[in-house]
């Protein structure tokens, strides 16, 4: 169990950090939705479920975080960090449902366009630009905050504000181009449509990575052979093999065959075993449990 999921300051920056994306989300998707059912702007009001969806997500966060970071027990003895998994893949699918709910009602109005329909384009301009300046400012803290904790769902949850943020770039072309010309006026449901494939592809980019963690995928290449160059460079270890890895919540567990002198007494195998898990877990990116098994240095191992 990753140890900053014990860590005060953790709990207290996921805490505020999620508070604030709610707080926000909540002002600005009563702005979004009042302003766009006034109007008639079907993108709008698309733009303002989003951040609608983005507050929901929030309080997903904020109510699943006491149980992914409960202490490990016996019947979860490395924790219960994947519930972090499960929350961001709820997340995920959340965004995913929005989207898809709101392309089925922008290629309906697509269909059934009335081109005699007016709207009040500068209003919904204004306001989409407001959203894409600021959510992208909220995205860019969040997800600092989220890789500084080692959070996932709160890196789930900054791209909720990104994709929010970019949902709105098409709502901005749109009430643009209906300004210029008010018989442009289907650039409206066009713009939801392209900002509901923009909530479908962010779920798609927020769940895929948890599935693999789920189904025990381990790290890649490069920090496999991090965690070789480091265990290799303790004195005493004289190869070393058989690496695994798998993640724990937001951490990574490694374990690995560490070979020393075959003349080596127990307690000399485990000093060394025990430094190159300090090593491991000072050094090695976000490695939070090491298991290592002693080996002897066998002539055969020396002749490869």
């Amino acid at each position: 169990m990753p140890q900053n999921y014990y860590d005060k300051n953790y709990r207290k920056e996921l805490t505020r950090v999620t508070l604030l994306g709610l707080l926000f989300n909540i002002l600005i998707t009563i702005l979004k939705v009042t302003v766009g059912y006034v109007i008639r702007s079907q993108a709008l009001i698309a733009d303002g479920i989003h951040s609608l969806s983005d507050g929901i997500t929030d309080l997903a966060v904020i109510f699943g975080e006491p149980f992914w970071t409960a202490p490990a027990d016996i019947s979860h003895p490395h924790g219960h960090g994947r519930i972090e998994m499960l929350v961001t893949i709820l997340i995920g699918i959340l965004l995913g449902l929005v989207g898809v709910f709101l392309g089925f009602q922008a290629i309906r109005s697509i269909i059934l366009f009335d081109k005699k329909e007016f709207i009040y384009s500068i209003p919904m301009t204004i306001i989409a630009i407001i959203s894409v300046v600021s959510k992208e400012l909220l995205y860019q803290y969040t997800v600092f905050v989220g890789k500084r904790i080692h959070s996932s769902a709160v890196i789930a949850n900054a791209w909720h504000h990104r994709s929010d943020s970019l949902s709105s770039i098409p709502v901005v072309i749109a009430g643009i181009g209906i300004t210029i010309n008010p018989s442009y006026s289907i650039l409206d449901p066009i713009g939801a449509l392209i900002v509901c494939l923009l909530i479908i592809y962010s779920a798609y980019r927020i769940i895929l990575p948890m599935l693999n963690i789920l189904v025990d995928k381990g790290i890649t290449k490069e920090e496999m052979a991090k965690i070789y160059e480091i265990a290799l460079s303790i004195g005493g270890v004289k190869s070393v093999h058989a690496i695994r890895s798998r993640y724990i919540g937001g951490g990574i567990a490694v374990d690995l065959h560490v070979m020393v002198d075959p003349c080596a007494s127990v307690y000399d195998g485990h000093i060394i075993a025990g430094r190159v898990k300090h090593a491991l877990l000072e050094k090695g990116q976000n490695v939070v449990d090491v298991l290592i098994h002693i080996e002897p240095y066998e002539k055969k191992e020396r002749e490869k």
